[in-house]
């Protein structure tokens, strides 16, 4: 893709979506370090949402199902009232609605920070992605799709072993089976799909990796976090570190998938061997502790969105980060 940034920017409007949450907060934190004059629609399901008040307008969902057309009515009409420029999905929920809905909400006139319809899809299912990494030589997680335990553990081998829900992101869902009890305790209250893994590696060996693909196998430079996660599943303390392991893993990942835009692959390591945990086609938690180390994601996306340039890699800055909590009074 080629094109020319205006020497002036206009101001954008950027569309927001989970500014409830760590990942849209996290957003509009990137968007507000970036090069451009932005002006912050934020969307989310809770009118009190903190997020509100970091937006320059804020819009709250309507209580309706996401498959109604009064839901794809309130798109259409934020889209066009706002004079969106640029949707920037935070949540896997918004994601999936606007990868569902493209082609009409694309021909509104703005523009959607989308992945490959084809990652999207695929990467939502943990069991399928697993099925896909031998066929470009990665090793998968040991799986099984099963409801007997002597099977899981013949599979497996000795618990303890994890129960993941198929589809979902982080570590939401994830319960740890230290024997036949706690297998059938959970297999029976679990609503939904899930499946049975080997715990591979250890706490101090789990990697984000984010990647900027440009749909062609090619992107920018990764760059690598080792990382330790917080209760809810996102990243906690993260240190910029370079494994050539992680780097290959993330190369044959790239030239496979064809990731469009942000991707974040996330990876734990043993005996040297790369375990890939999931992909999030999108921007993910740890889309601002990036920014802080020179890979803003969100400035990225503009540039190629938005403008349709290639962003040019980063000096990334080495060192570490943590997140934190703080209290916040608006004004």
């Amino acid at each position: 893709m080629t094109g020319f940034l205006p020497v002036n920017p206009v101001t954008l409007n950027i569309l927001v979506t989970g500014v409830g949450a760590i990942i849209g907060q996290g957003i509009i934190k990137s968007l507000r370090q970036s090069r451009y004059a932005i002006r912050i629609i934020g969307v989310d399901r809770n009118p009190d949402s903190v997020g509100s008040y970091f937006s320059d307008v804020f819009y709250a969902k309507p209580a309706c199902n996401e498959s109604s057309s009064d839901y794809l009515s309130f798109w259409l009409d934020i889209l066009a009232q706002e004079s969106v420029d640029l949707v920037l999905p935070g949540l896997e929920v918004d994601l999936f609605f606007l990868n569902s809905h493209r082609e009409l909400l694309s021909a509104s006139g703005t523009t959607l920070g989308l992945n490959a319809e084809k990652l999207i899809e695929l990467a939502r299912d943990k069991w399928l992605l697993s099925q896909e990494l031998p066929k470009f030589g990665l090793i998968p997680i040991p799986t099984i799709l099963s409801l007997n335990w002597n099977e899981c553990v013949d599979a497996l081998g000795m618990p303890p072993l994890l129960m993941k829900p198929r589809q979902g992101s982080g570590s939401r869902g994830i319960v740890r089976l230290n024997n036949e009890n706690d297998f059938l305790y959970w297999t029976n209250k679990s609503d939904s799909d899930f499946l049975i893994q080997k715990i591979v590696g250890y706490d101090d060996e789990e990697y984000t990796v984010g990647v900027f693909g440009f749909g062609d196998g090619s992107s920018l430079a990764p760059i690598i976090f080792r990382r330790l996660l917080s209760s809810d599943g996102n990243t906690q303390y993260a240190e910029v570190v370079e494994d050539h392991v992680i780097e290959q893993a993330t190369r044959k990942l790239n030239m496979y998938f064809n990731p469009i835009g942000p991707t974040n692959y996330q990876f734990r390591k043993e005996n040297n061997i790369p375990y890939l945990l999931e992909i999030n086609p999108r921007l993910s938690s740890s889309t601002s502790l990036r920014a802080i180390f020179g890979y803003n994601e969100a400035e990225m996306s503009i540039d190629f969105y938005i403008y349709g340039n290639r962003p040019k890699m980063p000096n990334l800055i080495q060192g570490r980060a943590w997140r934190y909590s703080e209290d916040f009074v608006p004004k």
